[in-house]
This record gives structure tokens, sequence and C-alpha cells, in this order.
């Protein structure tokens, strides 16, 4: 083991647990030696400056405005009768999701695991961090076109926007509220809060109203308009390139991706919204059973130490063990199965796989290309590609184009006053 400075040490036991998260989202970044460079592998963060912004036009009207609005791509967005999209609900809705006080020692907040500049996701975690460091097994997923999902989460454990938040709030390694009703009880006791909720519902706060504000800002997240929406749907040919077009011919056909990412004739969300065992979640299994000797923690940009595995594990809560469906359903047939994820606006929010092993979309394809991890279970359409260089990336090419316009203007309506 490396010896270490007494206050540096100090700082790497107290942090373990974040550090596991963090070292996980670019493992290949790590080299041998203690100091290397990262890839530039991150997408630039989502800026709001090139959004339009009339100034008669209130922010939460113009994402009222856009959740009604049929999106070129998308099927529409569907919402329930008792909750349609009103700008005092979205302006509610937008409060919550941004206020740490909800947490149970006023740290936390939705926003801090889905960062609007990082498409609503977290690039610097492959997995998440709740309160007090608090480890999560599982990477937070882009919200962006989340109200078009059903069921939602890796293990589908919710089918609905106004019930979701329920889980992260009370979560002991999430926002660790004993219970929702204490969240209720704050957000009663809050003049400004009181307010909020008479001019969305004209009533005062509870837990379902809480939900169908959260749900109605989160729907006001849905944009499509990619530029494989303006070739593929729209007819304007010159909106991809070649290389992306012969990408896109791969995808449905030689490398078999649209049998779980789906294309319809009208609009695509590029998932089924179905559970299968790709061999991955089985793999990961196998590796936290079998640790390494050494985790590499980087203390600072480019500086990288290589700690003894055994003193990580000595102050660190023990790594859970991730089943999939089955947490869900409790039926063996759904070990290691996990949602198809939406590959819509993919290149704004890494890592991926459902705990964020991966950093960069090559390792992706690498895995995929390869037949996955070849294990018991392991579905069949997961099989050996033999893909050339050129068909990577050509894939890669096409799954570029799937990133929207708009997104600025989502970042904007999340951080203007």
């Amino acid at each position: 083991m490396i010896a270490l400075p007494p206050r540096l040490r100090r700082c790497i036991l107290l942090s373990a647990a974040a550090a596991l998260s963090l070292i996980a989202a670019a493992p290949r970044a790590f080299a041998d030696g203690d100091i290397v460079a990262r890839p530039s592998d991150l997408p630039v963060q989502i800026s709001a400056d090139s959004c339009p912004q009339p100034a008669d036009e209130h922010w939460a009207e113009r994402a009222a405005k856009r959740s009604l609005t049929p999106q070129l791509g998308l099927p529409p967005l569907v919402y329930p009768a008792d909750n349609p999209p009103t700008a005092a609900r979205i302006t509610l809705g937008r409060q919550i999701f941004f206020d740490r006080a909800l947490s149970i020692n006023n740290t936390m907040s939705c926003a801090m695991c889905h960062v609007p500049e990082q498409g609503f996701a977290n690039w610097e975690l492959a997995t998440s961090v709740g309160v007090e460091g608090r480890s999560v097994k599982r990477n937070a997923p882009s919200l962006i076109n989340v109200g078009l999902l059903n069921p939602l989460f890796h293990d589908g454990r919710d089918p609905m926007l106004e019930t979701q938040f329920i889980g992260p709030l009370t979560a002991r390694n999430e926002m660790a509220n004993p219970s929702a009703g204490r969240v209720v009880s704050h957000l009663q006791t809050d003049n400004a809060y009181d307010t909020l909720f008479h001019e969305a519902f004209g009533a005062p706060a509870s837990l379902d109203r809480i939900g169908m504000a959260l749900a109605a800002y989160q729907r006001a997240l849905t944009v499509g308009n990619s530029p494989f929406d303006r070739w593929f749907y729209g007819g304007e040919q010159a909106a991809v390139s070649p290389s992306a077009k012969r990408g896109f011919k791969l995808f449905r056909n030689k490398a078999g991706c649209v049998s779980c990412h789906s294309v319809g004739p009208k609009d695509a969300l590029f998932t089924d919204q179905q559970f299968h065992d790709t061999g991955y979640g089985q793999m990961r299994e196998l590796e936290r059973q079998n640790p390494p000797e050494t985790l590499p923690v980087q203390v600072a940009p480019g500086v990288i130490h290589h700690v003894d595995y055994d003193l990580v594990r000595a102050v660190s809560g023990p790594q859970d063990a991730d089943l999939g469906r089955y947490e869900v359903t409790e039926d063996p047939q759904d070990r290691w199965r996990f949602r198809t994820p939406m590959l819509r606006n993919l290149g704004v929010s890494p890592p991926y796989m459902h705990d964020g092993g991966f950093s960069t979309l090559a390792e992706v394809i690498d895995y995929y290309d390869s037949g996955g991890a070849g294990l018991p279970g392991q579905d069949p359409r997961v099989r050996s590609l033999g893909l050339s260089d050129r068909e990577k990336s050509d894939l890669l090419a096409f799954l570029s184009t799937l990133t929207s316009s708009g997104l600025d203007c989502l970042v904007a309506d999340a951080r203007q006053p």
C-alpha cells in the first residue's frame, strides 16, 4: 500500500463510500502509477444561453405549453386527468425538485442527482450518493422524457411519476426521511409553500399534491426534434451524416439493437420498456464478490492513489448485491433483468448501464459486440456481432443523432428565477 500523509489518509477513509462511486464512473481512466490524465470523454455541459426567452412569457408558461405540444419523433405525452400541466403546478414542482430542505439534514435535493446541465443525470458519479455520503447502488438516469416511461426506475418498481418520489424521499441512503409524513408536515408549516400549493391546487400541501407537482415539472422535460427525428420522421435528408445513416442500418439489422430499443413508424422511444438479462448484471455481481486487491482513488484531478481494498472495506458499509427486477417481483426468473434504457439524449447523460459501469458509449458498443458476459440466463439476442472499426464508428455516429435540440431551454427553465 502507498504511504499517504496522515491528513490525506483520513480524508480518503472518510470519503471511501463516495470514492467507490466516483472511480467506478470512469474505470478505464486509471493507469499504472499515481499520476494519470483522465480522458476528455465527457460531453460539454448544456448551457441555457442559446435558449430564446421572450420577455413577455414566463418560463413556467412555456414549460406547460411544451408539455401539451406534440414533439417530433415522440408519442403523445399522456398525463392523468386530475393532473394537467399548468404553470402553477410546474412552478411548485420545480421548487420541490431543487429544495434541499426535503432531506433529513437539509443537504440533498432531487436536482443533486439529476443535474439540469448534465442532461438531468449526473456525470461525476457512476452510482448516486445520498445524505452523509451514503452509497446508492444504481446510476441516476436522465429525467429527460421520463414522462413517457412506464414503469419507472431500473427495476420498474413504480408505474407513476405521481408516486415515484416517495422511495427516494424515505430511502435511508438517499434523502433519509423517517417518513413521508415528515415532509408533508414541513411543507404545510412553510408560508411560502402554502402560497404555492394554494395557487396550484387551491389546497394545502399533502402527499398526493407533492407527487402531482413533481410529476407536472418532470413531464415538462419532454423534448424530441433530434437530428434523427428530423431525418427519419421529418424527411430532412441532410439532418444526419451518411455515417449515421449507415449506423442506423446496422442498429436495425446486423447489430439487432432494435429488438429491445424499438423504433416505430411514427415515433421512437428507443426502448421496449421491458426487462432483459444482458449478462451485465450477473457479471457485475461476480466482480462484487471478488473485489480487487487495491482501489484507485482520485484525490485531485489527475492524481490517483492505489489504496489497499481491505483498508477501504474496513471503513465502508457492505456493497449491496443488485438482483434487478427480482427485487420487485421476487420471481427467480427476474434475476439480473433490468429495464431497457431509453437511448434518446444518451450523448449528454453518461455514464452508462444500471450501475454506471461504462463511462463511454464506445465501451457499451464493445461489450455488446463481444457478446456480453456469456453467463447462464443471458438473453440469446446478446451475441457476438463481429463489428468492424468502421461499423462501430457508424453506430456511434447514429447514436449521436439522438440528442434533441431544445435541451438548452430545459436548463433555462430550471435556472430561471
